[in-house]
Parts: structure tokens; C-alpha cells; sequence
């Protein structure tokens, strides 16, 4: 106890808004559930496991530790499942998770020699038990990371229910049977609220669904809402009410009001149609969904190194997926793991390593690929007796939610519990990689991944023009009409037609979907493309151009991204129900730019800004047009198209809608308002883009003209190469060298080694999975379950990873 008093200097009573770590090791995965229970240390309130804790004393002096073990409690074989009455985890009446119960014992250990005293104890100083009080009181820092309770996001009350307008036109709904106003649908029905008109929904690629005429009917008359016929009952909540130009089911708190202005009682329908959301949950049980997460086999579960899963956190299977997949390619290996010890990177780690990406990258490193953690879970009955069911017994994995925390600190999006893209998801991941290792590209492991593209662009005059810019994924068009099973497909058609002429559905095995070659994907990439209203500076106007594009280096790493998520007419989105035929290897080596050939001649080198800055202001007429033909404001529609540069009437109809409710709508245009709205981008966008190798004021203008967002501003440069100004390149030799001496190059030929499927009809809902071919098998990583991958979904990825061959 005296030795206790000596360190009382070294004791710190926790304030509110200190972080307190007392549920997991800061450099380990180590938990007060661990076999040497966790030390948190009473001056920094920081956590360690039993292995770790020296080296926290060696680094900081502080001896003084509580040490909280837990212990779990004996499984009742009796114990009732509670059966969820709400889509929830963590709360009353949500999923229980069967979450064990555990007794809880707390000492203060006080360091080098582990001297311990029990704790709670009226000896012990009151320092320290006022510190211990408030530590085992306060909300940990790891808690506060994640939601108490986790629960499907509540439907936002819609910006055009309140103030709805709905035309007087005598139409009184029927109780029943309804049919489309514009063709003979009867089912998937939906009500426009503002005139009552009644129209199909939106058409699969398979002809199941509308036939797209509710949406036609809004971008024709701009009336916002529509209801589903079919969800409304005496609970109105339940109801599927839709806003287009929100693009999401919202809630309408005046609904009763606007389903009586034509006549219906909602007390006496009964319910006949699944909700936008139940239909997404029935789709995650379909064959495509069973397929990829390779359900209802008996599969073989694999533990030790390389074979740890990751817990889902609350829809983080996107971040699970990709981690997976980059902790199997050798930079990540060497960088955070086989060349970095824990102790190593918690000597480098600043004050608090929790906030630091490599020490945080270093831990995950270690408890993905060490084994430590992936043993079989033991369950213990109430006996106190091991099962021995070793056929069904998985794993606890880990929980990276400190890693998570880091890495999602610059992009609120991915701090939240939505479902994300795993594409941005690993761009952005890959960007915070190369800043963490800046000015030191030797230890950059991203770069595995980076490869330079170059664009070739030739105008009318004969001259040609250089482009190159960085990247690390290849995104790929799907070549629809390249299919190899046109005959099936033309004869899955006549029965479909045959079968709707019947009124019959189309089972679901009975669906046959385009199967493309990758070869296919691959050569729309390099295939010459018209690009117009390229500003020539040789003939001083626009004209059109021929641009073809190829790789200056090839990476280590090749990921190609495949388009999946489209955008049809109308902006409607819309994912392609596609096969793609994927071989084991693969030959890029003709994909190879050669750069400045002889005989060339560049384009000459005029700033294509200053042709620019005197059309910025001038609306495209066609543009504005087409969008007062549509309902619009003819002032919003001019300053729609002067702030998406006239790109075209699509990127004007996001602007304009992302913008209905700005203050300064109706203010005359200006070139200084303009200015100041350019100019208003976020600026950690704009050096996302810059370090891909575009130029700022392209980057700039390409989130203006996306909204903010990287991935559809990347997209829209990659189909507007006229808007980056030339960039002369020199021939290169027969021997090709990297632009940049930190990316590297090799051969083109590849070996698939790992895919991220994704299952739902966008990729912010739904779920992804990583296949990973490891130790010569494949096998697959569906958050904490890791098991023998008996069929890949080789045809049905999202994102392909190739490592290359070596020669």
C-alpha cells in the first residue's frame, strides 16, 4: 500500500472528456475477456493486454494499472430464444446475438513487479478509488465509437410533403382494381399524389417490375411523390411513399390527408404489396444472393494464420471485404506485419496510438494474419463442460473498430453505420495509406496497387495531345451486346413475352442473364471513342476528337472494377444482372501505351482555361430548354447548366435538385456569385483527385459538377479528357520506364487472386463478401465466418484483384 501512496503523482481522476480505453488492447485485440485479462493505465487510461503492458511502462514510466478480467458465465441448455419483433440489434425487442454473460473482477496492479491489491477496498487510497470509480462508470471510448444500439435507419420526412400541391381533377381512387393509366400492369403500382394519376413502377433488365411509367410521369410534370397501392393500410407508417427528386422512400406526415383528397380510406385496405425495403430483403434471398455467400453447403471452416474473421460492426462488410483482400497481397504482409512488430510500431506511435493509422494498421496486420485469434469458439455448458461439436464451432474473429475510427476520421460517411461502396471505400483507404507513409515511398505499400494511364487524343488537324494521370483501379464498361449466349437469351426472351402474353411469372431458375468475356470489358477501355466538342488549339474550336487510352506501367497489383451501377435514361439507376466470364490468368501486355511516336506532332500548347473563362457564364439554350420543357424554373435552369459547365441535361437536372431550397435560387446571375460558387468545393475532395494525377481546376470543376462526390467526378474526367489541358509526353524506349520511380512495373500477365462480390440493387445497401485464393485453395471471407470456397462466384464480381506473374 505504501508503494501505492509513492505513485499517487502518477494517478489521474478520468474528466469527462478524457478518452477512456477499457474494453480493448490499444495494440492488440487483447479484451478483459482475454486469458490475461486487460490493464488500463491510471494515468493515460489507456488499455493493454497482459503482453503488452511492460512495454507501455518502458515508453511512459506509469505503474499504476487497473486490471479488469471477465469471465463467462455457464450456457443454461435451456436457455429460450428470444424471437426479434424489431429490425434492430442491442435494443429491446431487436436481435439478441445470444450474447453470453460474463463476471467481472477488477485489481490495481502497480508495475514493474505486478504487485496486486484487491479492488474494491476502503485501504486503498481515495485517489484511487475515485479514479477506478469514474473509469468503470465512464462510457468507453471504444463504445462511443459505435452505436449503443444499432437500428435500420428511420425513413426522413420528405422537403415536398408538407407544401404538396394536388390538382382538383375529380379523380377518386377504387379500393381496388387498379391498373397503370399507360399500359395493362396491375401489380407494382403507384399512386402520384399530386394528380392522382396511377402508374407502373420501374422495369427490371429481365422485364419483371414496371415499365418505367411512374418515372416518366415525373420528369415529365415534376410532381414529387407517389405512393405504393399495395402498402397503404390503417398503418400509415408502413405505407411506401417515394420522392423522386430525393431519390428515396421518405416519409409523408400529412399521407392520410393527401390519400382522402382522392377519396381513400385507409382503415379498410389490406395490405397486397411488398414495401421498396421487403422487396430488397426478399432480393437478398434469391439465387444470386445463395450463390455468392455459397449457402445451404456444408462448408469446411478454416482457422489459423491468414484465416481470422472480422466481426461486422453494423454494415461494415465493405470495409471486411476489402481488408481482407489487401492484408493477402505481400506489400501490406511485409509493410504491417512480417517486417513490423507490434513492439516496433508502438515504439513509433505517438502519445495515444489509437489515433495513428500505422500503429492501428500494424495491430490489424497482426491479428488478421498471426492466427492468435482465429481458434474455434468454445462453448461451455452449464457444467462448466467444452462442447464437442467441432463441425459447426466458428470462430470470434476480431473487431477492428479502431482501425475503423482511424481510418474514417477524414470521411464522416464511413464513421457512420450505412452501408458504403467498397470501391470508395478502398480508394479512400488507399489515399490515407500513401499520406500515413508520406516522403518515405519505400514503405508505402499502396503503391502496389498505383499504375499511370495515358490518353492519346487526335483532332481533324492530324495533331495528338497527351494525357497521364494516376490510378489504382481500372473501371470497366460491361459490353452488353458482346454476350456469348445471344441464342439463350433471344430464346429466354420469347418465353418471357410467351409467358407475360399468359400472365404467367418467370421462376427464377428459369432466368438467363448475359454472359460477357472479360476480354470484352478490357478492349472498351483501349477501343478508340469520339470525344466532342474538343477544343482544338490547332484549328481553334471545337471540333471532335478520336481518344484512345493505355498503361505507362503496370501495376503489381491490377484491380478492375466492373460498371455494374449504371445510369439508364432519365437518370434512372440501374444495375446490370450480368455474368462475367473471368479466366485464372490474363494478358494486358497489348493494353501498353508507347507514348510520342515519330512523325507525331502535338497539339500546341494553349492554356484551354482561357478559351473557357469566356463561356463559363453563357448557358447552354439546348440545356435550358429541355429542362423548362420539363417544368423547371427557367432561372434555375440557366443556372443549372452555367454550374455544371453545360456538361449536359442530366448533370444539370442533379445540380438543379441537390439546389432547389439554396437561399440565393432566385438571385440574378453574376459572374462573382458563379466565382464564389465554383470555387465552393470541399477541398479535401479536391486534393483526393489532385493526388490521382488530375489538374486542380479539373478536379475542381468535376466535383461542382458532381455534387461532391469523388467517385462520379472521377467518372465524369475519365468522359471529358478535353477538359484537362495537354500535357506533352516524350517516346518512350523500347524498354518502358515508370513515370514515377516509387510505382512499379513489370509484365502484363495476371493471376485472379481475389474478388469482392456485392449482392443488392446499390452498392450503399446489400452485402459484400471477399473470395481469396490462399495456399492454393480458394477460400471465402464473409465477415467472421472463413471457410473452403468449394464455388467462387468467379462470374459475379463487383471488383477483381490480379496479382502479377512474375517472369
Amino acid at each position: 500500500m505504501e508503494l501505492l501512496r509513492a505513485h499517487l503523482s502518477r494517478v489521474r481522476i478520468p474528466e469527462p472528456t478524457n478518452r477512456v480505453y477499457k474494453n480493448e488492447c490499444c495494440i492488440s485485440f487483447e479484451t478483459p475477456r482475454s486469458e490475461g485479462g486487460l490493464f488500463v493505465d491510471l494515468s493515460s487510461f489507456l488499455a493493454f493486454g497482459k503482453e503488452y503492458v511492460m512495454w507501455n511502462y518502458e515508453k511512459t514510466g506509469n505503474p499504476v494499472y487497473l486490471h479488469i478480467r471477465q469471465r463467462k458465465k455457464p450456457v443454461s441448455e435451456d436457455r429460450p430464444l428470444k424471437k426479434p419483433t424489431l429490425l434492430a440489434i442491442g435494443v429491446e425487442g431487436g436481435f439478441d446475438g445470444q450474447e453470453p454473460e460474463y463476471e467481472e473482477t477488477y485489481n490495481i496492479i502497480i508495475l514493474p513487479d505486478y504487485i496486486s491489491l484487491p479492488f474494491p477496498s476502503v485501504e486503498l487510497p481515495e485517489k484511487v478509488r475515485f479514479a477506478v470509480d469514474a473509469i468503470l462508470l465512464a462510457e468507453g471510448a471504444e463504445r462511443k465509437q459505435q452505436l449503443a444500439a444499432w437500428t435500420a435507419e428511420k425513413k426522413k420526412t420528405s422537403a415536398y410533403a408538407l407544401d404538396l400541391p394536388q390538382i382538383n381533377n375529380g379523380v377518386i381512387i377504387p379500393p381496388s382494381g387498379w391498373k397503370c393509366c399507360k399500359c395493362d400492369k396491375t401489380d407494382n403500382l403507384w399512386l402520384n399524389l399530386t394528380d392522382g394519376m396511377i402508374l407502373c413502377g420501374r422495369s427490371n433488365w429481365d422485364g419483371t417490375g414496371g415499365n418505367n411509367h411512374a418515372i416518366e410521369h415525373y420528369l415529365e410534370k415534376n410532381y414529387p411523390l407517389a405512393v405504393k397501392l399495395g402498402t397503404i393500410t390503417a398503418d400509415l407508417e408502413a405505407a411506401d411513399v417515394f420522392s423522386y427528386p430525393e431519390d428515396d422512400s421518405v416519409e409523408d406526415p400529412l399521407l392520410a390527408q393527401h390519400l382522402a383528397f382522392f377519396g381513400i380510406d385507409f382503415s379498410s385496405l389490406q395490405k397486397t404489396e411488398m414495401t421498396t425495403a421487403e422487396r430488397e430483403l426478399d432480393q437478398n434471398t434469391n439465387f444470386d444472393w445463395n450463390r455468392i455467400q455459397e449457402s445451404g453447403k456444408d462448408m469446411v471452416l478454416l482457422f489459423g494464420p491468414g484465416y481470422t474473421g472480422l466481426a461486422n460492426l453494423g454494415n461494415s462488410c465493405y470495409m471486411a471485404s476489402i481488408m481482407q483482400v489487401v492484408f493477402s497481397a505481400h506489400s501490406f504482409i511485409s509493410r504491417y506485419y512480417r517486417e513490423h512488430s507490434l513492439k516496433a510500431a508502438f515504439d513509433l506511435a505517438p502519445a495515444d496510438p489509437t489515433l495513428d493509422l500505422n500503429t492501428q494498421l500494424t495491430k490489424l496486420g497482426h491479428g488478421l494474419l498471426s492466427g492468435k485469434y482465429s481458434i474455434p469458439a468454445v462453448e461451455v455448458d452449464v457444467k462448466g463442460n467444452c462442447s464437442d461439436d467441432t463441425l459447426n464451432v466458428k470462430q470470434e474473429g476480431i473487431s477492428p473498430r479502431m482501425f475503423k475510427s482511424v481510418i474514417a476520421a477524414s470521411h464522416p460517411e464511413f464513421s457512420s453505420m450505412r452501408q458504403q461502396d467498397a470501391l470508395e471505400f478502398f480508394l479512400h483507404f488507399l489515399d490515407q495509406v500513401e499520406q500515413a507513409n508520406a516522403g518515405r515511398s519505400d514503405y508505402d505499400p499502396s503503391r502496389c496497387f498505383k499504375f499511370f494511364i495515358e490518353e492519346r487524343l487526335e483532332c481533324p488537324s492530324g495533331k495528338v495531345a497527351y494525357n497521364k494521370r494516376a490510378d489504382y483501379i481500372l473501371s470497366l464498361n460491361i459490353p452488353l451486346h458482346e454476350a456469348i449466349n445471344k441464342e439463350q437469351l433471344d430464346a429466354f426472351n420469347k418465353l418471357k413475352n410467351d409467358k407475360m402474353l399468359e400472365g404467367q411469372e418467370i421462376g427464377s431458375e428459369e432466368i438467363v442473364r448475359p454472359r460477357v468475356p472479360l476480354e470484352a470489358c478490357l478492349a472498351t477501355f483501349s477501343a478508340p471513342e469520339e470525344v466532342h466538342g474538343f477544343y482544338s488549339t490547332a484549328l481553334k474550336g471545337k471540333t471532335t476528337a478520336i481518344k484512345t487510352a493505355g498503361l505507362t506501367t503496370f501495376p503489381d497489383y491490377l484491380v478492375l472494377h466492373m460498371r455494374k451501377f449504371v445510369m439508364e435514361e432519365g437518370w434512372v439507376p440501374k444495375k446490370l444482372d450480368v455474368y462475367i466470364d473471368v479466366p485464372d490468368v490474363i494478358d494486358i501486355t497489348n493494353m501498353r501505351s508507347k507514348g510520342l511516336q515519330s512523325g507525331e506532332e502535338l497539339l500546341p500548347d494553349t492554356a484551354a482555361a482561357e478559351t473557357s473563362e469566356t463561356t463559363i457564364f453563357n448557358a447552354n439554350e439546348d440545356i435550358v430548354s429541355k429542362l423548362v420543357d420539363m417544368g423547371f424554373n427557367s432561372l434555375h435552369c440557366k443556372k443549372a447548366a452555367i454550374n455544371t459547365s453545360n456538361a449536359g441535361v442530366e448533370e444539370a437536372m442533379t445540380w438543379l435538385l441537390s439546389h432547389m431550397d439554396d437561399p440565393d435560387i432566385n438571385d440574378p446571375i453574376s459572374n462573382e456569385s458563379l466565382d464564389a460558387d465554383f470555387s465552393s468545393v470541399d477541398e479535401s475532395s479536391v486534393a483526393t483527385l489532385i493526388s490521382f494525377g488530375f489538374q486542380e481546376h479539373v478536379a475542381r470543376k468535376a466535383l461542382k459538377i458532381s455534387g461532391g462526390n469523388i467517385e462520379k467526378a472521377t467518372d465524369w474526367i475519365f468522359t471529358h479528357p478535353e477538359e484537362t489541358d495537354p500535357v506533352p509526353t516524350e517516346a518512350t524506349s523500347s524498354t518502358p520506364m515508370a513515370v514515377d520511380p516509387g510505382v512499379p512495373d513489370g509484365s502484363g500477365r495476371y493471376k485472379l487472386m481475389a474478388i469482392v462480390s456485392h449482392m443488392g440493387t446499390s452498392t450503399h445497401c446489400g452485402h459484400y463478401v471477399a473470395h481469396v485464393l490462399k495456399d492454393g485453395r480458394w477460400a471465402i471471407f464473409n465477415d467472421r465466418k472463413v471457410a473452403v470456397s468449394l464455388n467462387p462466384p468467379k462470374d459475379m464480381g463487383y471488383l477483381y484483384f490480379f496479382e502479377r506473374i512474375s517472369s
